[in-house]
């Protein structure tokens, strides 16, 4: 039997791996994009062959679904930070989408291969909400700080699933907007996200 510091050690080991493979996918889908992304691209670029990847990931979008993942698992831990700062659920909500949007612009090249890579990643609408992923998670946290923004007092009623997703698709106008805008004075991203979410909760208010 193995001992279980050489389990540990093993174990360790497949983990390391694993982030090693999937460091190289997000480079490679950066910059291959995902039509040309492939496997054996993928291989060459870690120097193993593409069996060993397959050890441990089916295909592309089962390296793309694991990216998506992290990046979502990373921001819940900020969620859920900033949740338990005892602040209103107002600021709450504006300190997470603020979280969300320095995030992205922080790391423009994972945010694109995320979000303009595979729209059918997550599967059919009724799959994604059936299905326990941190993606589902992090759309339900915001899900349920707009809900508390309501019973608190500073939105006015309304069905918080359709707030979050005006919400999402307003911030995703702005990310994308400042990221692949290349060829127009700009204004600074923090001054353009305060006023984006200024303009968003006044226009909620009772």
């Amino acid at each position: 039997m193995l001992s279980v510091g050489v389990k540990e050690r093993r174990q360790k080991h497949k983990e390391e791996f694993k982030a090693e493979i999937l460091a190289a996918a997000l480079t490679l889908f950066a910059r291959e994009g995902y039509a040309n992304f492939s496997m054996r691209k993928l291989a060459a670029s870690i120097d193993h062959s593409p069996t060993a990847i397959y050890l441990y990931f089916r295909d592309k979008d089962d390296l793309l679904f694991h990216i998506c993942e992290n990046l979502y698992a990373s921001l819940n831990q900020h969620y859920a930070e900033i949740r338990k700062q005892g602040i209103s659920p107002e600021q709450t909500l504006r300190e997470i989408m603020l979280c969300y949007i320095r995030d992205s612009l922080a790391n423009p090249e994972l945010y694109k291969v995320v979000f303009f890579s595979n729209p059918q990643l997550y599967g059919k609408p009724e799959e994604f909400a059936s299905r326990d992923t941190m993606a589902l998670r992090s759309w339900r946290i915001v899900c349920e700080v707009i809900d508390d923004c309501i019973t608190d007092g500073a939105f006015r009623s309304a069905d918080s699933a359709t707030l979050s997703i005006v919400l999402w698709s307003a911030t995703h106008g702005l990310i994308s907007s400042i990221i692949f805008t290349k060829d127009f004075p700009m204004p600074d991203p923090e001054v353009m996200a305060e006023i984006f979410l200024d303009a968003f909760f006044r226009g909620l208010r009772p």
